[in-house]
């Protein structure tokens, strides 16, 4: 079988491949990301790619428009290698790294929450898990021969409070010629135990005083981002972070995908190479930015949901799927984090964050750890919207939580022009209310490439509360511009003329872009509305909502609950908290309280699965219109949609 020669640009990487080898292929192998939702079974579009040199051997699919065939334009995931090529990676296709550390702008309604060093120190909950402690040890003698871990573990005991301590062998390698090197002045690195009366663990010794250089590293592993942070155990400051795309959405941007690639061959293998990878990339970006030695390291904090947490520990994440959906394990002990794979000294050990089910995995349970709700009387909702949404309400007594599958539709996917947030993204739009011409923001202030989730919740709202579209995202075609148009026998709305546009064709919104919005704010807010009914308990009870997730950062809130995303509340019971699951790391790497903690609400939280919950398809359904069949649910937009219909502003 022939080798062919394969060109990526803009990234001038080049690749050869054997013959027939699918193209998406080919460019994860070159490392070169293309936007693919489905994972490879040519149902969502969104790996079009234009060949500009040679041919490729493609699959009939409708994906694609005639124009767009013409021009040369292929979905990577469909085509197949046949000979040299060259190989454009549209901008709408490609991944763009730079917004993950882009600051949020401060348009959102929601005020920002955050439990910080202060505070743990306040409440007397400051001490991290892993701790250095300084000793000088009397030089043995003739007369006094103890062994060296016999006369470390002695004088720590006597001096030092720690009466029960284990040595690990590769301190007992080091410890000889450290303790000599400098006159035995040495740093002991304990990591203590989550429950009180058990056994401390001396995992390094180093000569001298490096008491005031210990750090701890906390992740999150999300299905599309991970996110590290590099935190001073000695001061508290977080001293740097950075963020990557996990590098398995290359293999499917959902969980679903992943595990079905999973399942196949040595998918599980590469699936965890992937993304230990990606989080090798993001430790050794953090190290470099604070200038900190790798060595130095005490700790690291890991949580993602439950398939990310079985990917990233290669257990196998098949039954996941299939009912009754049995994850492999709720808790996990303590890993070392080189045997993982993690560039790390082997005396790290990798604390990963416990899950409740296989859908509420250990991201939501760092989140409620670090919004610090479990600790409040205030009964709390907390929110965490992605390709899944996760529920959870209680306070410091009870805790009750859910999933709900709510698709793609906010980080780009179901949508024609669809994106993360990016560059390029339209995040706000408003109309003329005589012209219905648009007005657009995106991310960057540069021309439009496609929506953003944000961009996608404000469209819907405006057009809506406006009579542009109709309570089931139906256009209306009364409507005296040329913006409304027919395409395919589909309805849709130019938002951006091709001549305007950062892409090489206009970009619309359509009515199944509605559809697919419609059922993805359906199954979330029924999933609250499920969860509370329950519980006994309705949206006029909760007194404080919680947003997290980077999603949430951008969402205006009024505009998500005219759409009925959200339940219809006061703004001001809103709290956005930003990433959960980093926050609830740092905060287990930062206080031994908390990390011990974790267990009792893992044991009290309580799992409901919606899709054998009667009355969940029937809110569902309920849910199925803007904002819903009940608009009566949603007072203030009904008295300023009143208020339009009469020729009056609202009071």
């Amino acid at each position: 079988m022939g080798k062919h020669t394969i060109t990526f640009l803009p990234h001038n990487k080049k690749i050869e491949v054997p013959s027939d080898e699918v193209l998406l292929r080919a460019a994860m192998e070159a490392g070169v990301h293309i936007n693919a939702s489905c994972g490879g079974e040519g149902v969502c579009g969104k790996c079009r790619v234009i060949i500009e040199e040679g041919e490729v051997a493609d699959g009939v699919t409708e994906k694609l428009k005639k124009t767009d065939r013409e021009k040369g334009c292929r979905l990577a995931c469909r085509s197949r290698v046949t000979g040299d090529a060259t190989v454009r990676i549209p901008v709408e296709s490609d991944v763009d790294p730079s917004v993950l550390t882009t600051n949020i702008p401060p348009r959102q309604t929601a005020r920002i929450q955050q439990m910080d060093f202060e505070q743990l120190k306040k409440k007397g909950l400051f001490i991290p898990p892993v701790e250095k402690q300084y000793i000088e040890l009397p030089e043995p003698t003739v007369q006094d021969n103890l062994a060296d871990t016999t006369r470390l573990v002695s004088y720590l005991k006597l001096n030092h409070d720690e009466h029960r301590l284990v040595v690990r062998l590769p301190v007992i390698r080091k410890l000889p010629d450290a303790l000599r090197e400098e006159g035995f002045g040495i740093t002991a690195t304990i990591a203590r135990p989550v429950h009180e009366g058990r056994k401390s663990h001396i995992i390094n010794v180093e000569p001298g005083d490096t008491t005031d250089h210990n750090y701890a590293i906390a992740v999150d592993i999300g299905t599309t981002t991970i996110y590290g942070q590099l935190l001073d155990l000695v001061s508290g400051e977080v001293l740097a972070e950075h963020g990557e795309f996990n590098g398995q959405i290359s293999y499917g941007e959902d969980v679903i995908s992943r595990i079905v690639y999973a399942e196949k061959g040595s998918g599980l293998q590469k699936l965890h190479e992937v993304v230990i990878k990606t989080i090798n990339d993001v430790v050794s970006k953090v190290v470099r930015k604070a200038s900190v030695d790798c060595d130095e390291i005490s700790s690291i904090t890991l949580a993602g949901n439950t398939t990310m947490t079985q990917l990233l520990l290669k257990v196998n994440p098949r039954y996941l799927r299939r009912s009754p959906y049995v994850p492999a394990s709720t808790i996990y002990p303590p890993i070392n984090a080189a045997a993982l794979g993690i560039d790390l000294g082997d005396h790290v050990t990798a604390l990963v964050y416990p899950a409740i089910s296989s859908y509420v995995g250990g991201d939501i349970v760092a989140g409620v750890m670090g919004s610090n709700m479990y600790r409040t009387e205030a009964l709390t909702l907390y929110l965490d919207i992605g390709t899944n949404a996760e529920v959870v309400i209680g306070n410091k007594d009870w805790l009750a939580c859910a999933a709900c599958s709510a698709g793609p539709a906010f980080e780009g996917g179901g949508i024609q022009f669809g994106m993360r947030a990016a560059k390029g993204a339209i995040q706000d739009f408003s109309l003329d209310p005589i012209s219905l011409e648009p007005m657009l923001v995106t991310i960057g202030g540069v021309r439009p490439k496609g929506i953003a989730g944000s961009g996608l919740i404000t469209i819907a709202a405006v057009m809506f509360e406006m009579g542009v579209v109709d309570s089931q995202g139906k256009f209306n075609r009364d409507l005296e511009t040329d913006r409304i148009r027919e395409s395919e026998g589909i309805g849709e709305y130019v938002l951006v003329w091709e001549e305007n546009a950062g892409i090489d064709r206009d970009i619309v919104i359509t009515e199944v872009d509605f559809d697919n919005l419609i059922r993805a704010k359906g199954s979330i807010y029924s999933g609250c509305q499920t969860l509370l009914e329950e519980v006994g308990l309705t949206v006029g009870d909760v007194e404080h909502i919680i947003l997290a997730g980077g999603f949430g950062s951008y969402i205006d809130l009024e505009k998500a609950m005219a759409i009925g995303l959200l339940p219809e509340t006061d703004p001001d019971k809103v709290t956005y908290i930003g990433n959960g699951s980093l926050m609830g790391c740092k905060m287990s790497s930062l206080s031994n309280h908390i990390r011990r903690d974790v267990v009792d609400v893992t044991r009290k939280m309580t799992s409901f699965e919606l899709s054998e919950t009667g009355s969940y398809m029937d809110h569902y359904v309920a849910a199925l219109f803007l904002p819903h069949t009940d608009i009566g649910l949603f007072p203030r937009l009904k008295s300023r949609m009143d208020a339009r219909k009469a020729g009056a502003e609202p009071d």
